[in-house]
């Protein structure tokens, strides 16, 4: 990903339109308050809630002195950040009912029940994800072709779809944040000003610890969750799917072509493109389908009708047009932290971090953390990433830290977190291709769970990362 934003430091701010940091204070806590509200006590979907903080702070913006350009400014500037996600989450949707109609998700969940069992499934849905994810450098991508076949498999193994889509995305973040053709793994090494390897080399143990108690904790679980296969459960799927499809070998030409463009470093989206030809191009010469009738698919979704129920629901999907609901969340959200970054407010919050760091242990678990905050208030990574990597760059060269310390707290809070939020663009697009709502995955997204809590346990215990405590100076005074 190119960086064309540069957030906006408390230097830069007007003086006379800079928020005092407990103003700065008011509009976080009401959107707090509203996505509380709305969505936890109200049932309301997070398109309101957040429609309500959107116009909160645009309130709060004209009352600091921003005019309404300023203000479009900055939801610009925040469309801007997520337009790759944006257009990610419409080709994967169109992406997965293709490759429903193309036989291609039906064959991986036939072959996969007959090779898997309850007891290793877990464990060994971690791992595949996380070595796809390292081979192709994309979390979204695995959850939204591996992953939903896996939900499949666990659904005929008796594995809840909870734990199986925790387990997948455990997997695919994990990967993601060691592989050199990451988005993310990039961004923040660029951000930091640190050499690529530098940056993953950093993040290795942080990563293997937390990923080694994730797998355990699978493998432990495993050992219960399936319990006895309904008899003639897997063999009722197994029937259903190949009676529907024709599941011949050729059937996974869309994953080959998709994975292979990967390999070979090709970006994110030209290459879910491709695979979203490919899926009709083998619909329509391998299972059948007619021209017309297989872009129809790709804009309206699936509805399979393969005689068993529950095989009809893990194969519906809702093609390029079922995105809708996904996409204005995240361009709402999106929207909402462009009008925190525009008003200075997540300027002032980080100011103050800065200002309250003692210790080089306290500053990278502050660091962690002011990036998980800004996840939860900007719903996408790449600003939990680029805020807290280019405003604290200074602040760590006063505690003679390395840059790849800052660019390991960045990502080992910010990436992996964003899942567990429901209107992050992230959790918002894990929920929408699995079928599974954020928030019943998230107790089983251990990953996601153990990442910032290991960089936290390293930084106060000084596992790896020096003792030297701050350098008072007069520019950092309160």
């Amino acid at each position: 990903m190119s960086l064309d934003f540069t957030p906006t430091t408390v230097d830069e701010l007007d003086p006379e339109r800079r928020p005092s940091f407990r103003l700065a204070l008011v509009p976080v806590l009401a959107v707090v308050v509203f996505l509380g509200v709305g969505s936890a006590v109200l049932g309301l979907d997070p398109h309101v809630p957040l429609l309500w903080s959107i116009v909160f702070i645009g309130a709060f913006g004209h009352y600091l002195g921003y005019s309404w350009a300023d203000l479009y400014d900055g939801i610009a500037n925040g469309l801007l950040m997520g337009l790759q996600a944006l257009l990610i989450l419409f080709t994967i949707y169109a992406l997965i009912a293709t490759w429903v109609d193309a036989g291609t998700i039906p064959a991986m969940m036939y072959y996969g029940l007959e090779l898997l069992t309850p007891a290793v499934f877990l464990p060994v849905a971690a791992v595949l994800a996380a070595a796809v994810a390292f081979a192709i450098g994309s979390s979204w991508t695995t959850v939204g072709t591996l992953g939903v076949a896996f939900v499949g498999i666990g659904a005929g193994l008796g594995v809840p779809d909870p734990m199986t889509v925790g387990a997948v995305i455990s997997g695919a973040y994990a990967g993601d944040k060691q592989s050199p053709l990451s988005d993310t793994t990039n961004l923040a090494a660029g951000v930091t000003n640190t050499p690529l390897y530098d940056h993953i080399h950093r993040m290795r143990t942080g990563t293997a610890v937390a990923f080694g108690i994730a797998v355990a904790s699978f493998a432990a679980l495993g050992l219960r969750a399936g319990g006895e296969i309904p008899v003639g459960r897997v063999a009722e799927i197994q029937s259903a799917l190949s009676g529907t499809f024709d599941l011949s070998p050729l059937v996974f030409l869309p994953l080959l072509v998709t994975f292979g463009l990967a390999l070979r470093g090709y970006p994110a989206l030209p290459t879910l493109v491709a695979g979203v030809f490919a899926g009709v191009g083998t619909a329509v010469f391998v299972q059948g389908t007619g021209f017309v009738a297989a872009w129809e698919v790709f804009l309206n979704g699936t509805e399979p009708a393969t005689g068993t129920e529950l095989v009809d629901e893990l194969l519906a999907a809702g093609g390029l047009t079922g995105s809708a609901w996904t996409i204005t969340v995240v361009v709402a959200a999106l929207a909402l932290g462009g009008l925190l970054e525009k008003t200075g407010t997540l300027a002032v919050l980080a100011h103050r971090l800065s200002q309250g760091v003692r210790s080089s242990g306290g500053l990278i678990v502050g660091t962690g953390i002011s990036a998980i905050l800004i996840n939860a208030l900007t719903a996408q990574q790449y600003m939990s990433i680029v805020l807290p990597g280019m405003t604290l760059r200074n602040l760590y060269e006063e505690f003679s830290l390395e840059s790849d310390q800052l660019s390991r707290a960045v990502e080992a809070a910010g990436t992996p977190t964003g899942a567990l939020i429901p209107w992050h663009a992230g959790g918002v697009f894990m929920a929408s291709a699995t079928g599974v709502p954020t928030l019943e995955y998230a107790p089983y997204y251990l990953f996601g769970l153990l990442s910032p809590l290991v960089l936290f346990a390293m930084a106060l215990t000084g596992r790896g990362v020096p003792t030297e405590r701050r350098v008072e100076t007069a520019q950092h005074a309160d």
